[in-house]
């Protein structure tokens, strides 16, 4: 078994009696953390252990709150042990789900809109989730946690954030009303049991706008036209607006601007589990050539009459 495994174990109660000789783990995914399926000993569960530097950009505290917060509203595991100090968290393991990727958005049928059924539950359950998830303000406190690493950017990041200014002012003059957010939905985030979608990991969330959301999942899942329509048509239980459908696009385009900066963090921490320069420089030329074309100021425009 894992030495850190191991020794994490040995910290949580419902897990430091049992004998571990008779459990079985299994390393599951995880791009900064350690996660496991634990099971045997009446046990059933999964493990998160934070990875190494989190601690300078995650709030575990906020992060256990919102955890709980979502498994109360119904879309998320329930949280059987959260440890704010050594960010340690067990969830009760999800049976007969299918962890999702692009490729499975692609080919399993209706996934797109079982995503935007869970998000539509979370966003209107009514829970207050803690932190506010402020795009631009994140952006500026990547930047500054970057440049005392001494870290290098994209050639060109500072001014397409100075481009994004015009987004930054447009948002402004038309607020959304904040709802309980996943914030960083990656793929690898939904569970799919082919009737329902549950969502797992909420070290990002927060309060936000909750079309920020659908166009981060659309990014991270390589959505296309149609995908895009299908989730949103199902998330707002009809046709979207104009300015919804905007909103959206706006946020896919933003969302890599953010992440872009958090790759280069993980790069920074020397993080192994892939090459986040490469993924950086990927996300930023997206970021860009999106912002480039004629529809994303049709879709700012849009956003823009309300």
């Amino acid at each position: 078994m894992d030495a850190n495994l191991t020794e994490a174990m040995e910290r949580i109660p419902l897990l430091s009696a049992l004998d571990k000789s008779a459990l079985t783990t299994e390393r599951m995914g995880g791009l900064t953390n350690l996660v496991f399926h634990v099971t045997g000993q009446g046990q059933d569960c999964v493990l998160r252990i934070p990875g190494p530097g989190t601690e300078a950009y995650i709030d575990r505290q906020v992060e256990l709150h919102n955890a709980r917060a979502a498994a109360d509203a119904g879309v998320s595991p329930q949280v059987l042990f959260g440890d704010a100090d050594s960010g340690l968290m067990v969830t009760r393991y999800v049976a007969g789900a299918f962890t999702m990727s692009p490729e499975a958005f692609a080919t399993r049928p209706g996934a797109p809109g079982r995503a935007a059924h869970a998000f539509r539950q979370l966003h209107g359950s009514g829970q207050a989730f803690r932190f506010r998830f402020e795009l631009f303000a994140m952006i500026d406190e990547y930047l500054g946690h970057l440049e005392r690493l001494g870290s290098e950017l994209p050639e060109g990041y500072h001014r397409v954030v100075a481009e994004a200014d015009t987004v930054r002012r447009v948002l402004d003059r038309h607020p959304a009303d904040l709802a309980p957010c996943h914030c960083d939905p990656l793929c690898e985030n939904f569970l799919d049991q082919g009737s329902r979608m549950w969502i797992v990991d909420w070290e990002y969330s927060g309060m936000n706008d909750p079309l920020w959301d659908l166009g981060d999942l659309s990014v991270e899942a390589g959505f296309n036209e149609r995908q895009d329509r299908e989730l949103m048509t199902a998330y707002c239980e009809g046709e979207p607006t104009a300015a919804q459908f905007g909103r959206m696009v706006i946020y896919k385009a933003m969302c890599d601007l953010l992440w872009t900066l958090w790759g280069l963090i993980q790069h920074a921490n020397d993080n192994p589990a892939e090459d986040f320069w490469a993924y950086s420089v990927g996300r930023f030329e997206r970021c860009k050539k999106l912002m480039a074309t004629p529809g994303f100021a049709q879709h700012l425009a849009a956003v823009d009459r309300g």
